[in-house]
Order: C-alpha cells, then structure tokens, then sequence
C-alpha cells in the first residue's frame, strides 16, 4: 500500500532510532498503548486484531480519524488508510535495519474537499504532524531499548 502520488497534499520524513526493528515495530503497531508516549494521540479504540481489514478509531490533532489497516508485514511495513471530515489519508511505515538502529520512514498523502480548499496550510500541518510522531516514537523506543 502506498500513498496516493497524485494527491495535493504528501509529506515523507525519516528517521533513525537506536533500537531493533522488533522494538520500533512493537511501539509503532500497539495502537492501544499510542495515547501513552505520543502526545498527540488520544482516545484510540482498535476493533481488531493486528490483521490487514482491521478498523480502529482515534483521536488526533483534534480530530477524530476511522483508520482501517491495509498492510501488516511485521516487522518490516505498516500502513492504513484513514477518514475524517473532508479528508482522506493513506499512511505507510517501514522499518528497516541498519548497523544497531532501525530506519523508520513514513509518507502519507491528504485529498478530499477540504484538502482542495487549504492545500498550503495541510502541507504544513501534516509535514509537522509526521515530524512531531516521529520524534515522540524515537524517544518511548530509546527509552524502552535503555530500559
């Protein structure tokens, strides 16, 4: 599953992490447990299994998100498609190991009405959006691997 190219709002950002990719993975795929190192997440309710098909249901940046998993390939790749007012998203990880860290990159595409009417400022928002994710998964998996 991959982003929609075409799409009027896209965003990749990238990191590594000082852990193994089991580590990263298990943080990252433990949707339940977001609320609890990522600030920005609230209210996850997950309808499912860890399976391709499964719904779950949060809160983030003050919106509420339906997200159903299009792709489960631990621990390698994670994606889901996601569905809030006038927006829909598709979002990809993979997690790739490298000497004593994980690479982790993330991409995710915007379109819908609302992306029609705010392109430049959904540009800003997701691009930070990811950034901010990112850095708050790198610091609960560092903590975790020193743990």
């Amino acid at each position: 599953m991959d982003i929609n190219r075409d799409a009027p709002v896209q965003a990749v950002a990238e990191v590594h992490v000082e852990a193994p990719p089991d580590l990263v993975w298990s943080v990252q795929s433990d949707f339940a447990r977001w609320p609890e190192w990522n600030p920005d997440v609230r209210d996850v309710q997950v309808l499912g299994p860890l399976a391709q098909g499964t719904v779950f249901k949060w809160n983030a940046g003050g919106m509420r998100i339906v997200s159903e998993l299009g792709e489960v390939d631990p621990p390698r790749r994670l994606a889901w498609t996601g569905r809030t007012l006038g927006l829909r998203a598709v979002h990809p990880w993979t997690f790739d190991e490298s000497v004593e860290e994980t690479r982790v990159r993330t991409e995710e595409s915007f379109e819908g009405w609302l992306v029609r009417l705010f392109p430049g400022p959904l540009k800003r928002t997701l691009r930070s959006s990811l950034e901010k994710g990112l850095a708050a998964l790198v610091a609960e998996c560092e903590r975790r691997a020193e743990g």
